[in-house]
């Protein structure tokens, strides 16, 4: 069985599925405790809600049940750790493996880098470790993840921007 999440989704299960996402710009954290074969993963667009000038954590966004704000790093990975200590998982035994963060479009301003920066810096405050990742360059990614067993499949897109290098 697979589940498949979109931008703005997590999933965290102790069931032996596949959790599926394709990503360009975006980034999915996929965490798992070692011992325990409890995991998940989420898949957000932007590190932080931007309110007026600035990013501002959306601590105050996310007291409902919806997912939606789950679109938002900050938010994203918040969720995601309490549903996995719910289910069981201790964050002493977490291990992250970060995906996506593309450079799939042209603009000046890198979505996928600062992604991709503030997932790094969220785990290491955490003092979650990262033990594999495939982000950056130019192409959108499939990633398959296995919470179980704690494996993931990539396959990068490159036939979606032909012409590009």
């Amino acid at each position: 069985m697979a589940v498949k999440i979109v931008a703005g989704e997590f999933y965290a299960t102790d069931e032996a599925v596949a959790i599926t996402t394709v990503l360009g710009s975006c980034v999915s954290v996929c965490l798992y405790d070692v011992e325990l074969g409890i995991g998940g993963m989420n898949h957000f667009m932007l590190p932080e809600l931007q309110q007026g000038g600035g990013a501002t954590p959306c601590s105050g966004v996310c007291n409902d049940d919806s997912q939606s704000c789950a679109r938002y790093g900050s938010c994203a990975m918040r969720r995601l750790l309490e549903q996995l200590e719910l289910l069981g998982a201790s964050r002493k035994r977490l291990a992250a493996k970060l995906f996506g963060a593309g450079h799939v479009m042209a603009s000046s301003t890198d979505i996928g880098g600062n992604n991709a920066a503030f997932a790094v810096d969220y785990l290491k405050k955490q003092g979650i470790p990262i033990v594999a990742s495939d982000l950056g360059e130019c192409c959108p990614r499939k990633v398959m993840f296995f919470p179980k067993t704690g494996r993931a499949l990539v396959k990068r897109i490159r036939a979606l921007h032909a012409g590009r290098n």
